[in-house]
């Protein structure tokens, strides 16, 4: 198993999903599901970048930086 931070770039925003999966495909394959299901209503996805990919051990995590202020 696998953590992946994957980017998505919406028409207002980048966002940032961390996901469990086995493989690439189905991490990516997922995306779309999570985000339908985070927001009210779907927003028009850009596109999708697996950013980073971590073997899963004790510790593994990612930082999510939010925007400057």
């Amino acid at each position: 198993m696998f953590l992946y931070k994957i980017e998505i770039e919406l028409a207002d925003r980048l966002a940032y999903l961390v996901i469990l999966a086995d493989s690439d495909e189905k991490a990516l394959n997922l995306v779309e599901s999570h985000v339908e299901r985070h927001f009210i209503k779907k927003p028009d996805i850009r596109s999708i970048a697996l950013v980073e990919k971590k073997r899963v051990e004790n510790g593994s995590g990612y930082i999510v930086e939010g925007p400057r202020h």
